[in-house]
């Protein structure tokens, strides 16, 4: 998707190093949502539902000094059902003069709805393939951002920009978010000083007539809106990418007053390219090439093989990259998936920083993230169909961005790195699935398949459910040799989601600098776990290295005497009207707290041990209570 932009379109392209974490991941989504604001309306027509796109011949004369565009596009489609007509998705603002097919003209109307609808000269039956030509010109509609004219240092350029629903703006087209063609030719036309640029390998380039025509060819399956165009004075840099027999090159189409500059942070490409392929799998398009083209956007647009580039931020690079895996050769299936593209995407980014910088700025990394995650209270990953009319809502930072990225991060540490690659390889390789489309349900599956693990719980809570815990943790040094933990943990958002089941990460110090960390397999609330530790612990910390999603949690060691509460009894449980506490001889209860499973205070009482809870409400309960020798929690149900 449109990515990376790190200042508002009047601010410099580039990265200040002192821009924080979350500056950087706020305005990567404000970019997207900005360019994306006047186009969102249009969704998948239906009436072009009849057809499947095969394979697109795209001709277009322009030039950057000029807001104007000729275009000849052959569409190659497969009838789905019987087809009388063809629609193509065109903005009535472009004259079309003229539709064949082969050698035969055929009769077509433009209408309000940006619509291209054209008569077949008979009817296409279901399966057959058949081909048209549309020849059209004009100044596409301004506004959307999908077809631009600016100038650099005095120079024109041209690009487009098509994301999500832009590409009718400038050429007929099907925009539908799952029907991909196969492969594409593209001839760009333009005065001879300028160099042109677009997905794919440039295959050939005419000059005649002070006009030049380079070609391109992309033969991996493309949807509309990543088919992209750019014109300008470009100086070409190339680097050499990959591993035998999978090497390709990197093209880099940079402005000339730019060049010195930007060659030196296209450095980073490499080994991030390098990260990507070791972790996940060969570059996806490594037949073809992999490359960047300056551009007047102040961000990105991860356009397959070639993503058009406002500034060379490594960021920005690595979050690019890594749409060629996650967004291109698999695009989410709907808008509702939106994580799949842009949650992976920025996980990527943090993985350079991981894997390049190393643990401790990947921590500081995820903890902005985190930070900036339960700033709110809820918010869901997966998409309600309410939430597909606004585009803030898509390109949420907080939720699209940050927490898909940190839900991907919460699967890998509860899966372990090895199911968590493997299963993210295995989700990439899917025939099924590769250079084309993946919904929710289609990721799960594979780490399912791979860990052996039920992630229903998981996805439940923090993909399609909204909110996140806040923990209180309390430690207590046992037995020589043991230590007992007590989690409890509170809901943002208790009516919707009551419990989170999660492990949670302790750590425990020792008085001479001992560590040893723990992972509590929670899954209820007031649980109790007692762990042999070689030290005694003097303080406990929490999530230390940032891999759960949790707010203001808290984490102490009690004085408490544990041999004498371990004594604490709750008897009859379960139970229907009274309730008693028993105490060890020498403790004197001082308060006693009752609490339901939303962590809601049912009942108060002073230093009594017998209680009627025929008025509680039936199920699990929860008794804090506060004694001479320390506090402890007890579970009790209420039949």
């Amino acid at each position: 998707m449109k990515t990376v932009c790190y200042f508002l379109l009047m601010l410099s392209a580039t990265i200040s190093s002192g821009q924080s974490i979350q500056e950087k991941t706020g305005t990567i989504a404000e970019a997207e949502a900005k360019a994306a604001s006047a186009l969102i309306n249009f969704t998948s027509n239906a009436n072009t539902a009849n057809y499947d796109v095969v394979y697109h011949r795209l001709r277009f004369t322009v030039n950057p000094a000029q807001y104007n565009i000729q275009g000849n596009v052959t569409t190659h489609f497969r009838a789905v059902t019987p087809m009388n007509t063809v629609t193509f998705d065109l903005s009535n603002q472009l004259t079309v003069s003229s539709v064949k097919q082969r050698n035969t003209t055929l009769a077509y109307t433009q209408n309000t709805n940006n619509e291209l609808v054209i008569t077949l000269p008979q009817q296409q039956a279901t399966g057959v393939l058949d081909s048209v030509t549309i020849v059209y010109q004009g100044a596409p509609p301004t506004g959307n951002d999908s077809f631009a004219t600016s100038t650099h240092s005095g120079t024109p350029i041209l690009w487009t920009l098509s994301e999500p629903y832009g590409a009718l703006d400038w050429w007929p087209c099907k925009q539908d978010l799952v029907d991909k063609a196969d492969a594409i030719d593209v001839y760009i036309t333009a005065p001879q000083q300028y160099t042109s640029v677009s997905n794919g390998l440039q295959v050939g380039q005419t000059t005649a007539n002070g006009q030049k025509t380079t070609h391109f060819r992309h033969n991996y399956p493309i949807p509309a809106y990543l088919i992209a165009i750019a014109v300008t004075n470009y100086q070409i840099y190339t680097q050499q990418a990959g591993t035998a027999p999978n090497n390709f090159p990197i093209v880099n189409y940079i402005y000339p007053e730019s060049m010195a500059t930007v060659q030196t942070q296209l450095a980073v490409t490499l080994p991030i390219m390098n990260l990507y392929e070791s972790l996940f799998e060969t570059y996806p398009f490594a037949s073809e090439k992999y490359g960047h083209a300056q551009f007047g956007w102040g961000g990105g647009m991860e356009h397959t093989t070639v993503s058009f580039m406002g500034g060379f931020d490594r960021e920005l690079i690595a979050h690019e990259l890594g749409h060629q895996w996650f967004g291109d050769k698999i695009t989410c299936g709907s808008w509702k998936d939106i994580w799949l593209n842009e949650g992976f995407a920025t996980y990527l980014s943090g993985l350079v920083r991981e894997h390049l910088d190393g643990p401790v700025p990947f921590v500081n990394w995820k903890k902005s993230l985190i930070n900036n995650i339960t700033s709110l209270p809820g918010g869901t990953l997966y998409l309600s169909d309410a939430d597909l009319s606004s585009v803030n809502r898509i390109f949420s930072s907080r939720l699209s961005y940050n927490k898909g990225a940190m839900v991907v991060h919460m699967l890998r540490y509860i899966l372990g790195d090895t199911h968590f690659y493997q299963g993210l390889r295995n989700y990439l390789a899917d025939t099924n699935l590769a250079y084309g489309y993946a919904k929710t349900p289609d990721l799960k599956s594979h780490l399912e398949a791979v860990s052996g693990k039920n992630l229903t719980a998981f996805f439940n809570d923090w993909v399609y459910g909204q909110g996140y815990p806040k923990y209180t943790i309390t430690a207590q040094n046992n037995t020589p040799g043991q230590v007992k933990f007590t989690v409890n943990q509170t809901s943002s958002i208790p009516a919707e989601n009551t419990f989170f089941e999660l492990p949670v990460p302790v750590r425990a110090f020792g008085s001479a600098g001992q560590q040893q960390d723990f992972v509590l397999d929670n899954t209820v609330n007031g649980e109790v776990f007692i762990r042999d530790i070689p030290f005694t612990v003097t303080s406990i910390a929490f999530n230390v290295n940032a891999d759960i999603i949790a707010a203001n949690s808290t984490a102490t060691l009690s004085n408490t005497d544990f041999s004498m509460l371990s004594e604490v009894k709750l008897y009859p449980n379960p139970a229907t009207g009274q309730l008693n506490l028993s105490l060890p001889q020498g403790v004197v209860l001082e308060k006693a707290v009752f609490q339901n499973v939303l962590g809601q205070n049912v009942l108060e009482t002073g230093s009594q041990t017998q209680w009627n809870i025929s008025g509680l409400a039936s199920g699990v309960h929860f008794i804090s209570i506060l004694t001479s020798a320390g506090n402890q929690q007890l579970k009790f149900i209420k039949k």
